[in-house]
């Protein structure tokens, strides 16, 4: 199991009063078809998503793209590129906490792609789900 830096209550006592930055990772196969998980754990819990994560300070984005994707994905990303940023207020307007994504693609990788246990289900994608985050997906819709 990986050590996280902060206690579960240390990371809400901090991210409920100021913005998180996360990384989101898109991943295409050759059919264009995206993989996608299915959460879980809190928060979207049973939310198909993007996997993704939180950045820790001092780290650079393209390191936690390769922590993030070995971590929920299994793979190690040999070519990423930046795609855009998806806020979500629909967290904030829960009571959560106020995350701001920074979207790469990876392109290439090495190993073979398989979920953790963060996920109850993954899959590859044409169409995206009705029972999706809503920001990823309106996000995703507009990168077509």
């Amino acid at each position: 199991m990986i050590k996280h830096p902060l206690t579960e209550q240390e990371f809400w006592d901090i991210y409920k009063k100021v913005p998180r930055l996360t990384v989101e990772i898109i991943v295409k196969n050759d059919k264009e078809e995206i993989y996608l998980t299915k959460r879980s754990i809190e928060p979207c819990k049973g939310l198909w998503h993007l996997p993704g994560g939180t950045v820790r300070f001092g780290e650079p984005l393209t390191e936690a793209v390769k922590r993030i994707a070995k971590r929920e994905l299994s793979i190690t990303p040999t070519e990423t590129g930046l795609v855009g940023y998806i806020e979500y207020p629909s967290h904030y307007l829960n009571g959560l906490d106020s995350p701001v994504g920074i979207a790469f693609a990876v392109t290439t990788y090495e190993d073979e792609l398989q979920a953790n246990d963060e996920a109850t289900d993954s899959g590859w994608f044409s169409t995206l789900p009705k029972e999706m985050h809503d920001e990823q997906r309106d996000f995703l819709n507009k990168q077509k």
